[in-house]
């Protein structure tokens, strides 16, 4: 099987979650299947071992998992990027519209210390309409390091949240 079918085999779609005519991709259940957590993992790592990164950038909270267990494997640094008030430190805030009113995502201002130019991957489990990632995009920037790619394990195209960003997108499923 190839990266794709195995995605598609061990994520869960829940109906109407969580409200009405959603369909809700739930990770769960590929979080909990070793194998596939396993071979999601090692597919990224071939993908992006020989970019030059150095440090991958989680956005709260699905991204810290996807991103600290590929930023292991490819011996390089985790930075989260948490909703406002999450990090004891002094940071750099980045607000983004919702539906009805706006949120706030944050980066410590020293996330990316010690490297000059610092390149880094942005890495969350989904993509929808891109207002969280492109406000991770931003702060990333205005800590001092360029996004090399955005990559996403699902992207709801139709939302066209891709198109937001900056950076390359990749998106390993496309609903």
């Amino acid at each position: 099987m190839d990266i794709k079918e195995i995605l598609n085999n061990s994520i869960r779609t829940i109906p109407d979650f969580p409200k009405k005519g959603i369909m809700f991709k739930d990770i769960t259940t590929l979080l909990n299947d070793k194998d596939a957590f396993k071979s999601l993992i090692d597919f990224l790592k071939e993908r992006y071992q020989d970019k030059n990164i150095d440090f991958i950038a989680g956005i709260e909270s699905r991204g810290f998992i996807f991103g600290s267990a590929l930023a292991y494997t490819l011996n390089v640094g985790f930075v989260p990027i948490r909703k406002k008030g999450k990090l004891p430190y002094t940071t750099i805030a980045e607000k983004y519209a919702l539906e009805y009113g706006f949120d706030e995502v944050e980066i410590h201002i020293d996330a990316f210390r010690d490297i000059k130019n610092p390149k880094v991957l942005l890495i969350d489990d989904l993509i929808a309409t891109g207002g969280t990632a492109k406000a991770a995009e931003t702060l990333i920037k205005k800590a001092g390091a360029e996004v090399v790619e955005s990559c996403f394990i699902i992207e709801l195209q139709d939302l066209e949240g891709a198109k937001k960003l900056e950076s390359p997108v990749f998106s390993i499923l496309k609903d």
